[in-house]
């Protein structure tokens, strides 16, 4: 078993302090281990690095391994377990990764004993480092967070929370998980449904301005339910259905007693760090020079003005028969393909679906294959 000194958490001096104050909308009392482990993340580790640690104390590192070797060295630590829970009247027979093992497990307040190592052999659990997305997040985040930050403030949401893509999609548009949820604010079909147009011919989560409004209003009905913001942003990833059974089910609405104490079915680890993972970003982006040193973050996404020329598209006609009120260049006109909206097509070229429609003397956004539209 090789552990290095190195790259195990032994003691933890001290936590950083979020910069969230007591009494804040945005409390950070209670989770400052998480928010400590989340920068880690964010800052530390790369998208090469396996973290090994535990998964409810999730600041126990025991390992950080690389994917070729990961599977060993999870077996390595849980042996090292075994270890340090048949050695507990005798610490001083333990191997050294075992002894570090052990003090990590102390210095994170855990106590030793033979049901709580069993505990935290079955709770090991891996999270990739992030470190190279999280900084290319940041510079994306240039093109939107002014615009987001005064959407929230109407929406009367705290600004803060218009970083929530940091941990969403790292400000990628075009970002599509595994669920389907898709955009910068990443809507899944059925909630996107409820507050935006999803449908076959038009996909407004993609726009990030209507997007971030929806995201607005979603998180403010989320308050107006649960009455907590840590609890709203919570459900942001649970669902406000499943935080208000947890605030029922415990009693409070205190998101680190939320976090300790709930142990609903689907309130795993993705719903239990969520708003940790929030606060870290926010704390990271707030100082990210600290951490990335001098970035160029990309400039505010601005609306372009098209030239005032019109496709008009003569009856019965192949494309090549269409008469132009002025003549633009190839580059500035674009052929649908199958299965483009005119969302997709105003992202592409960085102007809005307004501006298509104006330009392009479109009644509706039905567009089709083969049609030719003037995108600059």
């Amino acid at each position: 078993m090789r552990l290095s000194v190195s790259r195990v958490i032994v003691v933890v001096l001290a936590l950083a302090i979020p910069a969230f104050a007591e009494g804040s909308d945005l409390p950070a009392q209670g989770l400052e281990s998480r928010i400590e482990f989340w920068k880690k993340v964010f800052t530390q580790y790369g998208e090469d690095d396996v973290i090994i640690h535990d998964r409810i104390h999730v600041n126990l590192i025991y390992d950080v391994a690389t994917r070729s070797d990961q599977a060993a060295r999870i077996a390595a630590v849980q042996q090292a377990l075994v270890e340090v829970r048949d050695n507990m009247a005798a610490p001083e027979n333990v191997s050294i990764p075992a002894q570090q093992i052990r003090a990590a497990i102390l210095a994170n307040g855990v106590p030793l004993t033979p049901e709580s190592i069993a505990v935290l052999r079955d709770n090991v659990h891996t999270q990739i480092g992030i470190k190279e997305r999280f900084r290319q997040g940041i510079i994306r985040s240039g093109r939107y967070v002014d615009s987001f930050h005064n959407i929230f403030e109407k929406q009367g949401v705290p600004t803060e929370v218009a970083l929530l893509p940091l941990v969403e999609s790292s400000f990628e548009n075009r970002a599509l998980s595994n669920a389907g949820a898709a955009g910068i604010w990443q809507f899944t079909r059925g909630t996107g449904r409820l507050y935006l147009n999803v449908n076959r011919k038009l996909d407004e989560r993609l726009d990030p301005t209507k997007a971030a409004r929806a995201a607005a209003h979603l998180l403010h009905d989320n308050y107006n339910a649960l009455g907590s913001w840590p609890l709203a942003i919570t459900a942001y990833n649970h669902g406000r259905a499943g935080m208000m059974r947890a605030q029922s089910e415990v009693g409070t609405s205190e998101i680190a007693k939320v976090v300790s104490e709930y142990r609903g079915p689907l309130f795993g680890y993705a719903s239990m760090n969520f708003y940790s993972e929030f606060l870290a970003a926010v704390d990271v982006y707030n100082s990210y020079e600290q951490y990335f040193g001098q970035l160029a973050l990309d400039s505010p996404t601005t609306r372009q003005t098209a030239a005032p020329t019109v496709i008009r598209v003569a009856a019965k006609t192949t494309p090549k028969a269409h008469v132009q009120t002025a003549k633009a260049a190839v580059s500035d006109r674009y052929k649908v393909r199958k299965g483009d909206t005119l969302v997709d097509i105003a992202q592409r070229f960085g102007t809005s679906v307004r501006e298509l429609m104006d330009t392009n003397n479109l009644r509706n956004h039905v567009i089709y294959a083969g049609q030719i539209l003037l995108v600059k």
